[in-house]
């Protein structure tokens, strides 16, 4: 379990303290870190392929499967905290039906980058809170990019340049970043594309007297 950097330094004067984040990115301890909210993470080591995969089964699409990702993520989490918030989050991309994971390496990256090479697609971002077990909010989100056409030497540019810091990222890309030059549209909340839904997140954390009113 790991705190993330500063949070020590970020815990207010009569808050209920740090919140546990159920998930092993960076970027989304480093989005609640840099908000003022104290987050430690703890990952949620789940099968999140074969989740996805009886999800689909039975029919859920792209928004329920984020939502009850993040939800399983967090239960799974929550059972060792006793007592503290215990913050879930998902997102899955949605290209005209096909959903798309985290790149394995920089050679599925570019294979994730030419299938949506000129093509509008979706990113599905949920978030939850749960406490001993019992959830107490959740969030759903959606943000709709396209990606300019890209040509097979600047799909080889990009990679090499940004390196394995895409494969944090589905799709390929991390808008942050170098993948900005990837697009020609973006349509939603910034920290939704990132995959946290900070600000109606930061609204229920002041509810709760985690940050300040």
């Amino acid at each position: 379990m790991n705190t993330a950097p500063g949070a020590d330094r970020l815990i207010l004067a009569g808050s209920q303290g740090p919140v546990v984040l159920a998930s092993a990115s960076r970027v989304r301890c480093d989005i609640l870190r840099h908000a003022g909210v104290p987050a430690v993470q703890d990952p949620a080591h789940i099968d999140e392929a074969e989740i996805k995969a009886s999800l689909r089964s039975e029919g859920a699409d792209a928004a329920q499967a984020a939502e009850t990702l993040a939800e399983l993520k967090a239960r799974h989490v929550a059972r060792r905290h006793a007592g503290a918030l215990v913050i879930g989050a998902d997102q899955i991309l949605d290209c005209e039906g096909t959903w798309f994971d985290k790149p394995t390496d920089l050679g599925a990256a570019a294979q994730h980058l030419k299938a949506l090479n000129g093509r509008s697609h979706v990113l599905m971002a949920a978030v939850c809170v749960l406490r001993d077990g019992v959830r107490l909010w959740h969030h759903n989100a959606v943000a709709k990019l396209e990606i300019r056409p890209l040509s097979d030497s600047f799909i080889a540019a990009y990679l090499e340049a940004a390196g394995e810091s895409v494969l944090s990222s589905v799709g390929g890309y991390r808008l942050e970043g170098l993948g900005a030059q990837l697009f020609s549209r973006v349509e939603g909340d910034y920290f939704t594309i990132l995959g946290l839904p900070l600000l109606p997140l930061l609204g229920f954390l002041r509810g709760h007297r985690v940050i300040p009113q």
